[in-house]
């Protein structure tokens, strides 16, 4: 039986999707894209900014110490919630641990994971990331509630939601900055 042109093609976009979806490069390839597709985080407009009232919020790190949220009260946070397996998060990383290295003696990150610890650990380590994980040991409080990831939100030193920013984004940004730098100076 000889095989069409049309038929050779069809067969070729059938194993190119399937190789998408199946099989790690499809993984690779999602990651490779949501960078291309990455842009800056969208500040809030001051009147539609929430407050986080409540910072009571029990997390564990990765060697399973208790962390409560309440102690960043006061203070500059980024709270990014992200997973090994999701291709956005993963794609955002890189422009995270970027920032994190410049701020981190200056803003509170957390990085809470929706995995398993033993994935989460192999992936730092493969990575090389010196970040600051958590997953959760109560429920988020509900100015925080999200229904995907990545999400990530910036708060102000009164407690503002500066940013809530869900899909992927480039962190490692002049707009970033500058928007910790002012409200660091706050």
């Amino acid at each position: 039986m000889k095989l069409s042109k049309k038929q050779i093609g069809n067969a070729i976009w059938i194993l190119a999707i399937a190789l998408i979806v199946f099989t790690p490069v499809g993984f690779h390839l999602r990651v490779m894209v949501s960078k291309l597709f990455a842009t800056g985080a969208d500040i809030i407009s001051v009147e539609e900014q929430q407050t986080l009232e409540n910072y009571n919020w029990q997390l564990a790190d990765i060697k399973g110490n208790r962390y409560n949220f309440e102690s960043s009260r006061g203070e500059v946070v980024l709270l990014n919630f992200w997973a090994t397996w999701c291709p956005p998060c993963v794609a955002e990383l890189p422009s995270l641990e970027k920032l994190h290295k410049d701020y981190k003696d200056k803003v509170t990150f957390a990085f809470v994971a929706n995995d398993k610890v033993d994935r989460v650990s192999a992936f730092l380590k493969k990575k090389g990331y010196d970040l600051p994980v958590y997953f959760q040991a109560t429920a988020v409080p509900g100015e925080l509630e999200h229904s995907s990831i990545p999400t990530t939100y910036i708060i102000s030193k009164s407690g503002k939601i500066v940013v809530a920013e869900s899909g992927v984004a480039n962190w490692n940004s002049k707009s970033t900055r500058d928007l910790l730098n002012q409200l660091l100076k706050q």
